[in-house]
């Protein structure tokens, strides 16, 4: 059989079945990748060749960094902390939440964010005595636009920086600024159409007052540690590019280091078991799953689909770089909207990378590898299935008995999705253009 067709047919029954959601997305990637080389596509050598270890390295290191930093409390604290400050007003604390939220998405993945922040949303509004409905969709939001800013806030952006070699600096000079704008707009939006209107009698606000926050904190010293670290992290990004050391190498080095710290002066065994449950903590399915992804792309890629591809998309765009970021925006917000924006960016990249010989280089292109990124990342809002926070949220909603129905979160999903994509074409528009 032809090998084009052959590799398209594995990667479109794989996409077909990651987007039925039938099997572990993980399980599919990653029999895909065998199927490929055993089908002769490629072998297992070459298809080694098509993971980006960096981008693992990325993602191993900054689970890891945030596994311990949540055993210190220190997320949880915040969020008490904010709503106190406002003096436990449920306006106040809407707005306050969604900020707390975005910020924290920006630095830790969407799902570890909304796993800290939701639970801490349910104690505030219980003691409230009020609908915790608009602040869990404030913070699905929140947490889909937050990590959008940074290089290390949402995985399309990651596996963007690191097919690009783009730096932490990067992502912050040309994404936050839209991502402020959005966030504002978001927050006026949600103020008007739910913040006036929530009340709480005095006896719940004295409630959420007296909470302590510094109960919270479980381990001062392990707190001090892991601030030190997550500090000199972030430092790293930034200097990154001038140091000319790559992100994965930063967040490992990290790793490793606070990990150190943290079993310090233990007992053999006891140090052991708390670096496995440490480990524990990292996300192996989603490893995994971008491990087989890389290899099925790859074979894509090695079979010169994607270049094909790039072909037709600068033959329908007429080699604009205005379309062709338009496009690449806008069907990038519909279909992470629809399925998983990681298998969708994975194979965008050496896609968009074919077309940059035709159309100017890399630095002419730079406007189409953002507008991938806005897209992909805000079009998570877009669905309740549209990113893996939003489903995380929703389940716990439903645990606690305020269940978040598909067609109900889509009133406000849609508009927030469409206004967000529209004011980053806007912005991206006179940045560029």
């Amino acid at each position: 059989m032809n090998p084009q067709i052959l590799a398209t047919a594995i990667v479109l029954i794989a996409y077909l079945v990651l987007f039925t959601e039938k099997m572990n997305r993980a399980v599919v990637a990653l029999l895909a990748a065998a199927v490929m080389i055993f089908a002769g596509i490629f072998d297992q050598k070459t298809a080694f060749m098509g993971i980006d270890f960096n981008t693992l390295a990325l993602l191993i290191g900054m689970m890891t960094i945030v596994g311990i930093c949540e055993k210190s409390g220190m997320f949880q604290f915040v969020a008490i902390w904010s709503a106190k400050k406002v003096k436990a007003n449920p306006r106040g604390i809407l707005i306050i939440l969604a900020l707390v939220t975005a910020v924290f998405s920006a630095f830790l993945d969407n799902v570890t964010t909304v796993l800290l922040i939701v639970p801490v949303t349910f104690q505030i509004t219980e003691r409230l005595k009020i609908n915790p409905y608009p602040y869990l969709l404030a913070e699905i939001f929140a947490s889909n636009i937050g990590g959008t800013a940074t290089l290390i806030g949402d995985p399309p952006n990651i596996l963007i920086g690191s097919a690009l070699n783009l730096s932490f600096t990067d992502f912050l000079f040309e994404l936050t600024p839209i991502v402020s704008i959005i966030m504002v707009v978001l927050i006026i939006t949600f103020d008007f159409f739910w913040g006036r209107h929530l009340q709480a009698d005095l006896n719940g606000k004295k409630q959420v007052i007296r909470m302590r926050e510094k109960n919270c904190i479980k381990d001062k010293v392990l707190l001090a540690k892991c601030l030190g670290v997550l500090g000199a992290v972030i430092i790293g990004f930034v200097c990154a590019e001038h140091l000319h050391i790559a992100n994965g190498t930063i967040a490992m080095f990290g790793a490793a280091v606070l990990l150190l710290l943290y079993t310090f002066g233990d007992k053999h065994s006891e140090r052991d078991q708390k670096v496995e449950a440490i480990l524990g903590h990292v996300d192996w399915t989603t490893i995994f799953f971008f491990s087989g992804l890389f290899v099925i792309v790859y074979g894509l890629e090695e079979t010169g689909v994607l270049s094909m591809l790039a072909g037709k998309m600068v033959e329908m765009t007429e080699g604009s770089i205005e379309k062709t970021a338009l496009l690449v925006m806008w069907s990038s917000a519909l279909f992470s909207s629809a399925i998983d924006n990681i298998p969708f960016v994975a194979t965008m990249i050496p896609m968009i990378k074919s077309m940059e010989e035709a159309m100017g280089g890399r630095e002419v292109m730079m406007p189409v590898w953002w507008a991938l990124s806005l897209g992909a990342c805000l079009g998570g809002n877009g669905t309740l299935i549209g990113a893996s926070a939003n489903v995380i949220v929703a389940g716990m909603a439903q645990r606690e008995g305020h269940p978040i129905s598909f067609g109900g979160f889509l009133l406000w999903s849609i508009p927030v999705m469409l206004v967000s994509v529209l004011i980053a074409t806007a912005f991206l528009y006179v940045q560029y253009f």
